[in-house]
């Protein structure tokens, strides 16, 4: 990407009118750019478009135009979200116009060190837990991206007085878009199949979530997940200097030099002892552990986290992995660790009824999110509420799971009859499907009453999709939202 400033007086273009967009038109309008926003959204429906409109940016809504798209266009800024296949795009890709993403302008506008992170499952909450972190040790977080405020705005309110470090979630989408970007610390979690419809294969989404480290070099960090193969696999191919892996079922400890001597020598670790592997009473003691070279720190008990689960154990991991190399000291941890009770949507506790526990995790939009939440409660039947918009996926993936622990399933959308073959495949005896409905709002009623009738005293109601919201509702939050209050309603 050319250097901001060389867009002063030149024709560039928004698409969407998002919040990122907002912000980007904003930017480079105070540039000096000669911007154009466009919204497919009629104007009635783009509250938006009278800011940018008073500032003096041209706002077309209702449509992409004839025109809009031209040889002479020396920036387009896409919404993350907008799929490559959208007409102006495809329009500028054959153009061989320059198109990128929100994030990428924002990393040219600013010299304020980034950490990102990125990964099918688990990006809000360690995002979350990062940015905690940070303000516990008076580091001067900013926390945006995917979540909280977009990057281009971070970057125009921060204070460069107090040495802010902007802590962004980063999804596929947003990666997708980057060309320069360089996070001084950055995170892969995990990686799932998901998004297929929007990249087109794997291979493009897993390429996408890779670029978060595509740039790194002298004096960068690379934090990933060791237990992950996919995340394994890249240890080579990487220019950080600092490679910091972590593991729920591996103990790295002083060994991990050598376990990894076909790769880069990871600079330091995290770690649960004793590990999570097969076979070993969940009973147990665990601590979760940092190493750096011969010395190691025993950070938190496992069972003092603020949140359930396994697989927050790991994004637990990886958030120490980044404050540590952001500058927390080890020490300053735990309370944070403690203290965070979880995102809205990411098992959120509800409430308790007649006995029964009632969780909503709408976030869950892929396969392996739910079945990493059916994890966290290995003590106790599950009645699993799940469905939503089809992707294609078989869903057998979840077989496994489904035998192990959900006594009852309700299902909905436009999958419930593919998940209902896998959970009759399971040996799942109790199992409810919602019929096709207008109004959202009685098919979510009806899903929690009939989960409610499955459930007895001590067992968990489960929202876990497995899928998008958009076959029925507007996003995960509005699908999350109309559960806790149909559990309310009980």
């Amino acid at each position: 990407m050319n250097a901001p400033e060389t867009y002063q007086g030149l024709p560039v273009v928004v698409i969407g009118l998002a919040r990122s967009g907002v912000e980007a038109a904003k930017a480079l309008h105070r540039l000096g750019a000669i911007v154009t926003v466009n919204d497919l959204k009629p104007r009635e429906q783009s509250p938006e478009a009278a800011e940018l409109e008073g500032l003096g940016i041209e706002v077309i809504c209702g449509g992409h135009p004839d025109g809009l798209i031209h040889a002479d266009v020396a920036l387009l800024v896409k919404n993350p979200g907008i799929p490559y296949t959208a007409p102006p795009i495809k329009q500028a890709l054959e153009l061989g116009l320059e198109i990128i993403t929100e994030v990428e302008l924002a990393y040219k506008l600013s010299d304020i060190p980034m950490i990102g992170i990125t990964g099918s499952n688990g990006k809000t909450t360690t995002t979350t837990w990062v940015g905690k972190m940070l303000e516990a040790s008076n580091l001067h977080p900013i926390v945006g991206g995917n979540i909280g405020i977009p990057l281009c705005q971070a970057v125009a309110e921060a204070d460069p007085a107090v040495k802010p470090t902007i802590v962004a979630e980063l999804s596929s989408f947003q990666l997708k878009g980057t060309q320069d970007f360089r996070p001084r610390i950055a995170c892969l979690l995990n990686v799932a199949e998901t998004h297929l419809d929007y990249h087109g294969s794997m291979d493009d989404y897993v390429e996408s979530k890779r670029k978060i480290f595509a740039n790194q070099t002298t004096g960068d960090t690379a934090v990933l997940n060791w237990d992950d193969s996919y995340c394994r696999s890249i240890i080579p191919y990487m220019e950080a200097e600092h490679i910091v892996p972590f593991s729920i079922y591996e103990e790295l400890g002083a060994s991990i030099t050598a376990a990894s001597a076909s790769a880069k020598a990871p600079a330091a670790a995290l770690y649960v002892t004793p590990s999570f592997i097969e076979g070993v009473d969940d009973e147990l003691e665990r601590t979760i552990m940092y190493i750096d070279g011969q010395t190691e720190i025993a950070i938190i008990p496992v069972h003092e986290l603020g949140i359930p689960g396994r697989y927050n154990v790991a994004n637990a991991l990886a958030a120490c992995a980044m404050a540590i190399a952001a500058g927390c000291k080890p020490e300053a941890l735990a309370e944070p660790l403690r203290a965070f009770r979880g995102v809205e949507h990411r098992l959120e506790y509800v409430r308790q009824h007649d006995g029964v526990d009632y969780y909503n995790n709408s976030k869950a939009t892929n396969a392996r999110a739910t079945i990493m939440a059916l994890s966290a409660f290995q003590d106790q039947d599950i009645v699993l509420i799940a469905g939503g918009l089809d992707r294609g996926s078989d869903y057998m993936e979840l077989m496994p799971t489904f035998q192990s622990g959900v006594k009852g399933i309700v299902l909905l959308g436009q999958t419930r009859h593919k998940l209902a073959q896998v959970a009759e495949l399971a040996g799942i005896a109790d199992i409810a499907v919602i019929d096709e409905a207008e109004d959202t709002v009685a098919a979510i009623e009806g899903a929690v009453l009939a989960a409610s009738k499955m459930a007895s005293k001590g067992d968990i109601v489960l929202l876990s999709p497995a899928c998008a919201s958009w076959d029925m509702f507007t996003s995960y939050e509005v699908r999350g939202d109309q559960f806790k209050a149909a559990v309310h309603k009980l």
